[in-house]
């Protein structure tokens, strides 16, 4: 292959619009902006939301809460997924190193979702009263 003979696939791109080239081009005379106005003008253009001058709806609209910055980030965890820990002790660490949360979580919280099959101890992280029957049910343990 030479570098010199490579052209994109059949059919993937296409022509530009070449605008103001004659009527037969069908883009001719006003080039596709219409009749007056100052969309039909170079530099003619106005921001985002501009209504002519009329108050835009988003000022329009009132103000209404906000996101807090030092919110802390939780999570549930399914029952199913603690299969994929490695070792029977289920803690925020343990959970984040199986790749079950993201690393970015502070809290965690353990929901009746799926079964468990082995015996875990789990340690600093929340729990349904389903899950923690399930868990004491295998054979685990929670510790407070």
């Amino acid at each position: 292959m030479k570098l010199n003979s490579i052209k994109p696939a059949a059919g993937s791109t296409k022509n530009r619009k070449r605008v103001g080239r004659g009527g037969g081009s069908g883009l001719g005379k006003t080039a596709g902006r219409g009749h007056k106005g100052q969309k039909s003008r170079a530099g003619g253009y106005h921001k985002v939301g501009f209504e002519g001058g009329q108050m835009p709806l988003q000022r329009r609209l009132p103000k209404r809460g906000f996101l807090a910055v030092t919110i802390i980030k939780a999570t549930e965890v399914r029952l199913g997924d603690l299969a994929r820990i490695e070792g029977d002790t289920v803690d925020l660490a343990s959970l984040k190193k199986a790749g079950v949360i993201s690393p970015d979580v502070a809290r965690a919280k353990v929901i009746l979702a799926g079964t468990v099959e082995k015996a875990f101890k789990i340690q600093g992280v929340g729990l349904t009263k389903g899950a923690k029957a399930a868990i004491e049910a295998a054979g685990g343990s929670v510790a407070a």
